[in-house]
């Protein structure tokens, strides 16, 4: 259970407003806050113990940067991905994931990239255990874990923004058996190369990774408008 604000005790309004909003963008990235769900400012409002005031002032920042869209007469709403977005962005998250794949080769310590090692067995570990749930998870985690290794504050801040505008297309729909053992052989050649301290290999692989998901994400996409249809 998440600790409620102590009244008693001056809030810095900058800190309050980084913490709001790191919070939103958690709701959003786990699935809390589903695309194209109205955001409920009253209910989050008491869920984090503030006024309106600021829990409006972080929705506006996140609608500066197109994850939230401000819409007459319905409010706050969580944004949703069309297929020229998918199109667009996800190609940029590979760039900058193999840019972040490069510095790690030159700069990490050998534990550093140990721990790409434990969260792909874990996540073979997922997959034989048939829980997606927790795969993605630890999916979510490796690709955390290459931008945080970077080291690179504004390249962890582009990624981040680029993430939350793909959650949806990238980390919600169930994966085919044969998609997720493609996941799977391309996270073993990316943690192999990194293992090489490869930066051509791992920036390579990165960005391979990021077209299938990509692909992937598009037939799902067309799927779904299909039935829609």
């Amino acid at each position: 259970m998440e600790a409620p604000y102590d009244a008693a005790q001056p809030i810095d309004r900058q800190t309050l407003h980084q913490e709001l909003v790191g919070r939103l963008r958690a709701m959003i990235l786990d699935g809390t806050l589903k695309p194209g769900s109205k955001i409920r400012e009253v209910a989050l409002a008491e869920k984090f113990g503030v006024s309106r005031t600021p829990l409006r002032e972080a929705l506006r920042a996140l609608t500066a940067d197109g994850v939230v869209h401000l819409v007459a007469n319905r409010g706050a709403i969580v944004a949703t991905i069309s297929e020229q977005e998918i199109k667009e962005i996800l190609p940029i998250i590979g760039a900058l994931e193999a840019l972040a794949g490069e510095i790690i080769c030159s700069d990490a310590s050998d534990a550093d990239i140990a721990s790409f090692r434990k969260i792909h067995e874990a996540m073979i570990a997922e997959r034989e255990a048939g829980d997606e749930d927790a795969y993605q998870r630890h999916n979510r985690h490796f690709h955390e874990t290459i931008m945080d290794l970077s080291r690179n504050t504004m390249l962890q801040s582009l990624h981040a923004n680029m993430i939350l505008r793909t959650r949806a297309a990238r980390f919600t729909s169930p994966k085919s058996p044969e998609k997720w053992a493609d996941a799977i052989m391309d996270h073993e050649r990316i943690v192999t190369a990194l293992e090489a301290r490869n930066a051509t290999a791992v920036a390579a692989q990165l960005k391979h990774h990021m077209v299938q998901t990509a692909t992937t994400a598009l037939q799902e996409y067309t799927a779904k408008i299909g039935e829609k249809s």
